[in-house]
């Protein structure tokens, strides 16, 4: 029996020893201290690589096979070619560009079989991060000098020293190069980055929408997922390799560095890092703040897009047309008013605000006992504020969400300058002015725009504007149909979109032609916009002095948390600059009784196939391939085949795109979403629910081969095939804590009684 007991306890700890979960390392990490902050951590999650070989001043390394894509989203090179793996929904804008009713790219995919079939895409651009400097102490001299503190935060003062600080001459002999420097931890430290931007780039490959977005709002930020979320471009170079402007004589880039890919898969407990250009976080966010997005920000949120997307989607789904033209509006604000839904469910289920209010009693105490008054003081300096900003926030939230962000026409282009250049009677400025105007025009009324659905939403989004915010502090524009349409909505946008110098190119033409000081003081459109940048710049010069009194306020509360902190690795909030998380690959719980597994495969798209409903309607040659299990060297033992699959790395919009790497620096995925249980994660990292969705490389290859056929692609990549563990089990556990548990383990079956026996 003594045998028996000690044979049980040892296959216990073995087993306790391979299978129990790591927790992640929460955080979005900066480069340049890594060594420094996240050296023994990276070992225990279970790095197998070099760290010098993720981040390096001096040498090449991973970081060099990243790249911002576009505005708002990050990429990696996958190839000796330039070949750069992203997001679908971040090459969507681009897709759409190419898109017309007779090549639909969007409905059918698109797909180069050689270079000469690649699309230049005007307008998207690629950088590369050269060098990161920090530069905090030459910026707090700056700013003392200058006797403004608010210096610190102000955009173009910090342009103009980057410049300074980069030479005028070496940006001269170097016009593809931008140089950026950028506040973290609120202002207490400041870094500058060097890119290399890269303007021709050209679409290589995309999966029809229906693989892309498969699950499109339904499944967004949901798990399980089997979303094929990536597309493909390339970045073209002048024949000499340096970046260039769009040319046919252009060749791919040689990169500095590329991914190679796994088709090893992953397990539970692998190793999984992610880089990329997280956008926005709020991690330092006080209690005040986060009632304050909840209540106002996300609430106001939720109710104005959700009036606009009804209108829109109805458009979308009659006319093929203007499907095209309002797909990508529509996907980004249907993305965070779903997002916001998230966060206010989670910032109440997760009970944020009580952590918050934890650690700011937290920090009081710590204040108090160690004689630092100014922490304390900011954060009465805090609450102050925000009781002050809330109606100023919630009109401001209003009219953002309700008018600008909504209603089209609210943005025309600007006529005061040709207003008062026709009033002098200064014909020569009014010439340019017009000139300017067409221009502006064309960009406002481009191929995106469609003027029946801005009439549309127009009068949906002024009456939820109106229910929503009280007589006497709505714009000025209610005025104005009060009298002339005797408070009509739909009478005074119908007689907009009929009669302004806006509402047609033969209305803007014949003003253009003639213009007059009359037009523009009649124009129903053109007072709409006034109204609106009214009323905006009134709540902006009410909210800017309160602005900067808490941007103050947040510096020193934040300091204090560092403070408080000492030794303990800390990081700054996300700011769209690139970082490092890693973690493991994890299922989770979210309720009882629920477990989810941490990958997913081909099974569930036939499971969730809906032919009725354009969310769920799966190719004709995907289910083909999928009925025959034609899945080749990307199936799983079993015959399956891997879509997506969890990892609890630390990421937020902006992460969109980014590479997905094992322990051995390989690229196993790419991340395009976080989990409906965790959405309150850019305010408190969730250790336990906190998952980041990844498209499997295998499903992306599959694609690719399988279905598109385009092998071309699939030769330039360097493959790796085979398996390899991505994690030292030996490495998971706390020595001191492992031998405490030992001990307890052993107390419990070696007790008397079963010594007796």
């Amino acid at each position: 029996m003594l045998m028996k007991l000690k044979t049980t306890f040892t296959s216990l700890l073995l087993a306790t020893a391979v299978v129990a979960p790591v927790k992640a390392d929460e955080g979005m990490w900066l480069l340049p201290f890594l060594k420094q902050q996240n050296s023994e951590q990276l070992k225990k999650a279970g790095l197998m690589m070099d760290i010098d070989d993720i981040y390096n001043p001096d040498a090449t390394s991973m970081k060099d096979a990243i790249i911002i894509f576009g505005n708002g989203c990050t990429g990696e090179i996958i190839s000796s070619e330039g070949l750069i793996l992203t997001n679908h929904h971040c090459g969507y804008g681009a897709i759409q560009q190419h898109s017309t009713v007779e090549h639909d790219y969007l409905t059918d995919g698109f797909w180069a079989m050689d270079k000469s079939q690649e699309l230049h895409t005007p307008g998207l651009q690629v950088r590369f991060i050269d060098k990161i400097e920090e530069v905090t102490d030459i910026i707090n001299k700056a700013v003392e000098e200058s006797g403004d503190e608010m210096k610190a935060f102000n955009t173009a003062f910090l342009s103009n020293k980057a410049r300074e600080l980069a030479g005028e001459e070496f940006l001269a002999q170097n016009p593809f190069v931008e140089v950026v420097i950028k506040p973290f931890y609120g202002g207490n430290r400041f870094f500058m980055f060097y890119m290399t931007v890269y303007n021709d780039i050209r679409m290589v490959g995309a999966p029809p929408s229906s693989i892309g977005k498969f699950g499109a709002d339904t499944d967004n930020w949901m798990w399980p997922r089997h979303t094929g979320d990536f597309s493909l471009f390339r970045v073209y170079t002048s024949p000499d390799g340096k970046p260039a402007e769009y040319s046919a004589d252009n060749v791919p880039l040689k990169p500095k560095r590329y991914f190679k890919i796994s088709l090893g898969g992953v397990q539970e407990n692998d190793y999984a890092m992610i880089m990329g250009f997280p956008g926005t976080t709020n991690r330092y966010y006080t209690s005040w703040e986060v009632k304050e997005m909840r209540d106002i920000e996300n609430a106001t949120r939720i109710e104005m897009r959700g009036v606009r997307q009804a209108e829109m989607l109805d458009e979308m789904l009659a006319d093929p047309a203007v499907r095209i033209q309002y797909a990508s509006k529509y996907a980004r604000s249907s993305n965070y008013h779903k997002n916001s839904i998230g966060m206010n469910r989670g910032i109440d289920k997760l009970d944020v605000i009580g952590t918050k209010e934890r650690q700011e009693e937290a920090l009081r105490q710590w204040s108090a006992t160690n004689n630092h008054p100014e922490y304390i003081e900011a954060l009465d300096e805090i609450k102050t504020v925000m009781e002050a900003l809330a109606p100023i926030n919630l009109a401001y939230c209003q009219l953002n969400e309700g008018i600008r962000m909504a209603i089209e026409c609210s943005q025309v282009p600007a006529t005061g300058a040709l207003k008062k250049a026709l009033q002098d009677k200064n014909y020569a400025k009014v010439d340019t002015l017009i000139d300017v105007l067409r221009g502006k025009y064309a960009q406002f009324a481009n191929k995106d725009y469609s003027r029946k659905v801005d009439q549309r939403v127009t009068k949906a989004m002024l009456k939820a504007y109106k229910a929503a915010v009280a007589e006497g502090e709505r714009f000025a524009i209610y005025d104005l149909i009060d009298k002339k349409f005797k408070g009509n909505i739909d009478r005074y946008v119908d007689e907009a979109f009929k009669t302004s110098i806006f509402a047609s190119d033969e209305n803007f033409e014949k003003f253009c032609k003639k213009p007059t000081v009359k037009a523009l003081e009649k124009d129903l459109l053109v007072a709409l916009r006034n109204a609106f940048v009214d009323k905006y710049q009134e709540i902006r010069a009410e909210a800017r002095p309160l602005d900067e009194r808490l941007t103050k306020a947040k510096k020193v509360y934040i300091k204090g948390l560092l403070d408080m902190a000492g030794d303990t690795p800390t990081y700054p909030d996300a700011n769209f600059t690139i970082r490092l998380t890693y973690g493991n690959v994890l299922p989770y719980s979210p309720a009882d009784g629920v477990e989810y597994s941490y990958f997913t495969t081909q099974r569930g798209i036939l499971e969730k196939e809906d032919p009725d409903n354009w969310e769920f309607v799966v190719p004709a040659r995907l289910k083909e391939l999928i009925l025959a299990k034609d899945f080749g060297e990307y199936a799983l033992p079993n015959g399956d085949l891997p879509t997506c699959f969890l990892s609890n790395n630390d990421i937020t919009g902006g992460n969109s795109g980014s590479p997905v790497i094992n322990a051995y620096g390989e690229l196993i995925g790419a991340a395009f979403d976080g989990n409906w249980e965790a959405m309150s994660g850019d305010i408190v990292f969730e250790k336990e629910l906190q998952r980041c969705i990844n498209v499997d490389i295998r499903y992306i290859l599959f694609i690719i081969d399988k279905y598109a056929g385009a092998k071309n692609l699939i030769e330039e990549m360097d493959i790796v095939r085979e398996y390899r563990p991505n994690i030292k089990h030996t490495d998971i556990f706390d020595e001191k804590a492992f031998r405490e548990e030992m001990e307890k383990m052993m107390k419990e079956f070696y007790n008397e009684e079963n010594l007796k026996k």
